[in-house]
């Protein structure tokens, strides 16, 4: 296939497992998003406690401010924000804001760790909760800098799905580039279940603590999401907005479509290219991909 990047051995024959495994649990067709009428906002404005390694708050500067936000025209919400010194997004900040744009919205919250008092809060506000999954207790503290362990994720998580849709995301290379959480994590998930599964990529980002790193390997991650998809087979996978751009993801985003996921957010063409020449039914959309 002419726009498939050239893999070969053992890597193309787990490819062509994970595959199979999709035909047969799903249809033949796929999602790719282009989330244009979902308004992001943070509750925090640009401010987190934090200062991730990953992040440094920098992704929080590209979202509206609750207290500022414009959502005429959007038909869903993302809801996030910057945490505070224990991981947490102060979610019950701003509900008479929320309230006041929910109507007829969808609402896609990110919560960070969370206790009952709060998701009790927001939960006639909660349509979609995407949650941040970690898988080794290393690796939370380089990266986030807090005093918890994998349990402590594992209970929020938990929790959430008692009250709202919970779809975990994966950062794959969170700690620098490097893997360190990530099969573990698909393997206490699995153990957890869950209703889907959204995998995201490390960014090397300017001005954070990993800002001279580099991402994984591409083979790194074909790897995890075709381990993802042998070990949720009848689940849905995306592969989110947050992975590296250029030719990183010309060459990431078909072996994505072969490895089996759902749906791709603002996908390569070449991904769109070698989906049209499997024969899978194409659906756009302009919302975030767990809507």
């Amino acid at each position: 296939m002419s726009v498939l990047p050239s893999v070969r051995g053992k890597i193309l024959t787990r490819l062509e497992r994970a595959w199979q495994v999709r035909l047969a649990h799903f249809h033949k067709e796929i999602t790719f998003n282009n989330p244009l009428d979902t308004a992001v906002i943070s509750l925090t404005g640009a401010q987190c406690a934090l200062d991730c390694a990953h992040c440094g708050g920098y992704y929080l500067r590209g979202m509206q401010p609750i207290w500022q936000a414009r959502v005429d025209g959007a038909a869903s919400c993302l809801i996030s924000g910057g945490c505070d010194t224990l991981g947490r997004v102060p979610v019950t900040a701003h509900l008479d804001r929320i309230k006041a744009i929910r109507q007829g919205r969808v609402m896609n919250w990110h919560v960070g760790l969370i206790g009952g008092d709060e998701i009790k809060a927001i939960a006639p506000y909660v349509d979609i909760i995407s949650f941040d999954f970690v898988g080794d207790d290393e690796t939370i503290r380089e990266v986030y800098g807090l005093d918890v362990t994998v349990e402590d994720y594992v209970q929020s998580y938990q929790l959430l799905r008692r009250y709202a849709r919970v779809l975990p995301h994966l950062t794959v290379g969170l700690r620098g580039g490097e893997l360190a959480h990530e099969h573990r994590a698909l393997e206490i998930l699995e153990d957890l279940g869950i209703e889907g599964l959204v995998l995201i990529v490390f960014i090397p980002t300017p001005g954070t603590r990993y800002a001279d790193r580099q991402p994984p390997r591409i083979g790194e991650v074909v790897d995890i999401l075709v381990q993802a998809r042998l070990r949720f087979p009848d689940k849905p996978l995306y592969l989110g907005c947050m992975r590296p751009r250029g030719r990183y993801r010309a060459e990431l985003d078909p072996l994505a479509v072969r490895a089996g996921v759902n749906a791709i957010v603002n996908p390569a063409r070449e991904a769109v290219r070698l989906a049209e020449e499997l024969g899978l039914t194409i659906r756009w959309s302009r919302e975030c991909c767990v809507i």
